[in-house]
């Protein structure tokens, strides 16, 4: 008959390579993470009067055209959830870069255009 021999370093090594086989694993997601690459476009207005609703509206169509293009609005509408997805992004790129711009006549057009407005915030002077 034969029997069996309990090795003492048996559950210290399969404990081991659990955790070290738990430990790689994790690594590679939180490492995936770190390498994602959001795609932006720089949109340029020096040559724009915002303080006229032309120059304003000017500015948030090309604002509109590079999310566009930033999102990928030209997909197949086959796929139905990747174009839910685009449009996701178009609207959010627009409103970040309308608050960012900051323009009240800017932030007029957005409202205009958009069923979620945004605030207009009035500057309080504060150099008393």
């Amino acid at each position: 008959m034969k029997t069996l021999i309990a090795s003492p370093k048996l559950p210290r090594l399969l404990t081991t390579a659990v955790f070290g086989a738990l430990a790689l694993s994790c690594g590679g997601v939180s490492i995936a993470g770190d390498d994602v690459y959001v795609h932006q476009r720089v949109v340029k207005f020096r040559d724009l009067d915002l303080s006229h609703r032309e120059g304003a509206a000017r500015l948030y169509s090309r604002i509109l055209e590079a999310a566009r293009d930033v999102c990928g609005w030209e997909m197949d509408p086959v796929f139905g959830e990747a174009e839910a997805r685009a449009q996701r992004c178009i609207v959010k790129s627009v409103a970040d870069a309308v608050t960012t711009v900051g323009h009240p006549q800017l932030i007029a057009i957005y409202n205009a255009k958009n069923r979620q407005p945004l605030p207009i915030i009035v500057a309080k002077d504060q150099s008393r």
